[in-house]
């Protein structure tokens, strides 16, 4: 490297052998090129007791020296050209680095301030102007980190075909360095968004352990957590490293279970690592390749050690090498050094090499921009030296196309657009691998329409067909979640079947959601469906017989009005007024019939009746017992010297009894109504699959202030009927009253735990059945010992035989 002894600011001198080019050319605007004509170098110990040997670099790179003829081919084209720079010669001076950091510097400062020799102060400047207008290169991102560290306070445009680090992209620090790559930032991307497309989120990542490799598998690493992508591992490695930790990439390869592997590599560290797994015949991975390695023609056979290329090479030829096995003797013999030319086959096609193509545009880019300074029509005005800053703006404003049709410029960073083609590589049957386009990314469209693939035709690892499979834990379908694997990464996970009432309707869900309240989850958790509404109806069994009983009882009250109304002048039926009796009968027809209202689906209209009717039907029934209970008290009191006591208690007492014991009730009812009246309901909380439809009660104070009040009715009228039921008479009413009274209070004393344990429509089925109960207690009770006297035992339906006195008789 060129070491710099200022004796005072302005007279350098240069301690050091002069360096001089690989390739040059005269001219009259020079233009450098820094490249690396080889991959490595001797690894010497230094004693620092003598002079270091220049280095000694190693293993031709063909790939490079490529590139330099890729420039030479576009400066030889642009000399030829009348239209762009007519008059001008271009020149050029190639330096080989060896894939060397501080090589590549020393060509810079080499092509920046010349290489001639000083041996004593001079009065000449040391701010010389540049021997070179702009420089092409280097072709990895470490060296023109350097290199543009080195340059850039002298704003020497340095142009690069293939340093594709976004770190480059910064022109705070690197102020003179474009490209005609894309950078990093971009690819970084596009390679996880492929990854994502083919669904493989448990993959291995192995990158360049420099710039490049390090800056560009974070990006792909941030990136790939955004789009849920996991790293089984990352790991590092340069071509130079130890052949120990080579090896220890390979057993972690081998240990993984991912079957795709992103490689962030230089075309040489991927020569190496394949060389190193061919040892160990690793198969059946696919590789997710960044440009550096996808388009080198040398790689798959290097994936395939000497044998391979020995096999390519009589392929090429049709000869045979002595040693080959399979040679019969009739072949003609390989020598080695057969001639390429006229050979077309995808080893020599170079239609699928874009890089070259990156040069050429560069050293157009410098032509254009000189092109422009210079006023170029049909001639250019050239008068000397130009300031390397002028042309680096102009480069910068540059907008044109190539004869291929592709747009060249560069924006604000420096980079040019950000488009990649997607090269799989697909075995042909003479043993060559061919370059094949399938697809074709673009980060200046929306995020859905950057990346475009042809998936039929693809071909994967081991010429399957089928795209591979690469994830920690399969898909969880749908009506499942995921639940993470205790410290696994997020992409090992779990599958948990949805709990009832949730779904899931994705594969690989996070969560389930929980239905709404009047839907319930299906069998698979993968859907919500309405749930089942559930109440009392006339279709089903248990509707059916609740409604044929209360039709019974109904048809068996109006079958005893019809005995009575007949018979209604008989004694029997005179004998405890026949008008209450009758009004009994109707309020037990209601009673009855009160109790349909109590089945179907519940509406505003049907939760208000059901409840008021039952209350308001019942108290006039048992009011219409009460009177009948007072009438026999007041009977047989009358009978009692001096007492006048049924003048108080006659027929019209009796009625306004009977009305106002009702109106009690209606008052009730009205105000339960007017206040909180009872609404349709759905209970979503009893059945967690049902919704139970019945009706609320609006108000709890007003149901049990209606069936407290008939309560009491029943109560009192219970205990006058037990104090009558020894009174002498053949017929004693009070008797069955009691036994009435007795079987109601019972009935709706045990009503009151069955109804509030019972569920759903099974409740409202136990309030009809005490509904239905009760009124056949009374209806049995009171009226068919008259219908049996009546219809069978007409003997005794005597007024004699009701007013006979008796001995008393006991319950």
């Amino acid at each position: 490297m060129y070491i710099y002894i200022c004796i005072n600011p302005s007279k350098p001198k240069i301690l050091e052998d002069p360096e001089n080019p690989q390739l040059s050319k005269d001219g009259d605007i020079v233009l450098g090129g820094i490249f690396s004509f080889h991959s490595s170098w001797k690894d010497r110990q230094e004693t620092f007791k003598h002079k270091p040997l220049p280095l000694e670099c190693t293993s031709l790179n063909f790939r490079d020296f490529q590139f330099a003829q890729a420039m030479i081919f576009a400066i030889e084209e642009i000399n030829n050209s009348t239209d762009l720079l007519p008059g001008i010669s271009l020149g050029y001076k190639m330096y080989d680095t060896c894939g060397s950091v501080a090589r590549s510097v020393r060509a810079a400062l080499a092509l920046a301030n010349g290489n001639e020799a000083v041996s004593a102060p001079t009065e000449e400047q040391c701010t010389k102007p540049a021997q070179v207008q702009a420089i092409i290169g280097e072709t990895s991102s470490s060296p023109c980190l350097a290199i543009a560290t080195v340059i850039g306070p002298f704003y020497i445009p340095l142009i690069s075909h293939f340093a594709t680090c976004a770190c480059l992209s910064d022109k705070t620090k690197y102020p003179s360095f474009l490209r005609t790559i894309p950078s990093d930032y971009y690819q970084s991307r596009a390679l996880a968004q492929l990854v994502k497309h083919f669904g493989w989120t448990w993959v291995g990542a192995i990158r360049s352990n420099n710039d490049y490799g390090n800056n560009g598998m974070a990006t792909f690493t941030e990136t790939a957590q955004q789009l849920g992508i996991c790293l089984e591992y990352s790991v590092s490695f340069f071509r130079t490293d130890p052949p120990d930790k080579i090896r220890k990439i390979i057993d972690i390869i081998k240990a993984s279970t991912s079957k795709v592997i992103v490689a962030f590599l230089s075309h040489m560290d991927m020569d190496v690592l394949i060389h190193e797994l061919s040892k160990h015949n690793l198969t059946g991975y696919q590789w997710v390749g960044s440009e550096s390695w996808i388009f080198d023609s040398q790689t798959p056979l290097n994936s395939s050690g000497h044998e391979i290329f020995t096999e390519l090479w009589e392929t090429l030829f049709t000869c045979k090498f002595k040693e080959t096995e399979s040679s019969t003797g009739n072949e003609r013999e390989c020598t080695g050094h057969e001639d390429l030319t006229g050979v077309q086959n995808g080893f020599t096609d170079m239609s699928l090499m874009p890089i070259f193509n990156n040069v050429y545009k560069a050293v157009y880019a410098v032509a254009h921009a000189l092109h422009s300074i210079l006023g170029c029509n049909k001639t250019c005005q050239y008068k000397g030296q130009l300031d390397p800053l002028t042309i680096l703006q102009h480069i910068k404003t540059i907008n044109f196309k190539t004869k291929e049709g592709d747009e060249v410029y560069f924006n604000q960073n420096g980079d040019p657009a950000a488009k990649y083609e997607i090269i799989n590589w697909q075995p042909t049957e003479n043993g060559i691998v061919d370059f094949v386009t399938v697809g074709l990314y673009d980060a200046s469209l929306p995020a859905d329409k950057q990346l475009k693939l042809q998936n039929k035709s693809l071909v994967w690892a081991q010429n399957s067909k089928q795209v591979p499979v690469s994830v920690c834990s399969e898909k969880c379908p749908s009506g499942t979640r995921k639940v993470l694997q205790k410290g696994k990464p997020v992409c090992c996970y779990d599958c948990i079947r949805c709990a009832e009432g949730e779904i899931s309707k994705t594969t690989d869900s996070i969560t389930c959601a929980r239905c709404q309240p009047e839907f319930w989850s299906n069998e698979r958790r993968d859907a919500c469906v309405k749930k089942e509404a559930e109440f009392l109806s006339y279709e089903e069994i248990m509707g059916v017989l609740l409604t044929a009983t209360s039709l019974f009882g109904t048809c068996m009250t109006v079958g005893v009005a019809i005995i009575f109304f007949r018979h209604r002048k008989s004694p029997i039926v005179r004998a405890n007024n026949s008008e209450l009796s009758f009004l009994l009968l109707f309020s037990l027809t209601l009673c009855f019939l009160c109790s349909l209202t109590f089945i179907g689906r519940p509406s505003d209209w049907s939760c208000m009746l059901r409840h008021t009717a039952f209350g308001i039907t019942f108290v006039l029934c048992i009011s219409c017992v009460l009177g009948k209970t007072m009438v026999v008290l007041m009977a047989f009191r009358a009978t009692l010297p001096g007492s006048n006591v049924m003048k108080w208690f006659g027929p019209v007492q009796q009625r306004l009894s009977v009305l106002a014991f009702t109106l009690i009730q209606v008052v009730i009812c009205v105000l339960w109504l007017s206040i909180s009246p009872p609404f349709p309901f759905k209970n979503f909380k009893q059945f967690k699959d049902k919704i139970i439809l019945e009706c609320a009660l609006g108000s709890a104070l007003g149901f049990w202030a209606v069936l407290g009040y008939i309560g009491l009715l029943a109560i009192l009228c219970f205990i006058l009927a037990f104090l009558a039921r020894k009174l002498p008479d053949n017929f004693n009413e009070a008797k069955f009253i009691t036994f009435s009274m007795l079987i109601f209070c019972a009935v709706w004393i045990t009503f009151i735990p069955a109804y509030v344990s019972s569920p759903g429509k099974f409740s409202v089925a136990v309030e009809i059945f005490a509904i239905l109960a009760s009124s056949f207690g009374l209806l049995i009770c009171t009226f068919i010992p008259k219908c049996y006297i009546i219809l069978l035992k007409p003997e005794k339906n005597t007024k004699k035989n009701m007013m006979g006195k008796g001995s008393p008789k006991s319950l």
